[in-house]
């Protein structure tokens, strides 16, 4: 069984997932560490975000592992930072995800794992893209308000100092980034169900979605 999860950034969907896929007893997989990690790659070999050939043979020579216990990724055999780096790689990552060739690659992975079994699946474009014939398909959706304050928190409980203002504007930024590029843009998937976790704690957002698995 696939399960796909969408939706804008700070919508809970990685949290939410997580949790589900505990509890289903099923494999979970965020894709957005994938983009981070590619992401993380290019500032550290310092390969231009705007260079979009020298991106794509990045990824398509960059072997990625998956720890879905831990939810850790490896690219060619080394630990990528994702927390202790978070705040650096979210200001490049939507330019990186928006390029057609590193989407192609990162699809084909993503696809590759979606097949091997139950899964979770989050992200920006399963229902759409990476697994259109997904088993059940949700869409997460919060208020802007209430996504910043999220995303502050987070980085906050992280150690960035940053300005809840600030966070506010990189997440209007990158929202549209992610809904108007050209290749796999943030947007419904025909079937999906619209979930609004304004107001809901986690476990009444995952106990939701549960209701409406067990229905199909």
């Amino acid at each position: 069984m696939m399960i796909s999860i969408d939706g804008p950034v700070a919508t809970g969907k990685s949290v939410v997932g997580g949790l589900l896929a505990k509890r289903l007893g099923y494999k979970f997989l965020d894709t957005g560490i994938m983009y981070r990690a590619i992401t993380w790659l290019a500032m550290k070999e310092n390969i231009c975000i705007g260079d979009w050939a020298r991106l794509t043979t990045l990824a398509n020579e960059t072997v990625i592992s998956i720890d879905y216990e831990t939810g850790q990724i490896y690219l060619n055999g080394f630990l990528v930072p994702l927390s202790e780096e978070r705040y650096s790689i979210d200001k490049n990552v939507s330019r990186v995800s928006e390029i057609p060739g590193v989407r192609k690659v990162l699809t084909k992975h993503q696809q590759i794992i979606g097949s091997e079994g139950s899964i979770v699946m989050v992200g920006r474009d399963i229902g759409t893209v990476v697994l259109p014939h997904a088993s059940v398909k949700f869409f997460l959706i919060a208020s802007d308000k209430e996504r910043a304050r999220r995303r502050y928190l987070e980085l906050k409980a992280d150690g960035f100092e940053v300005e809840e203002k600030e966070v506010f504007r990189a997440i209007a930024e990158r929202d549209k980034l992610d809904s108007e590029r050209a290749h796999s843009p943030l947007m419904l998937a025909e079937g999906a169900y619209i979930v609004n976790t304004d107001g809901l704690d986690i476990e009444e957002v995952v106990d939701g979605i549960r209701r409406r698995i067990s229905e199909e």
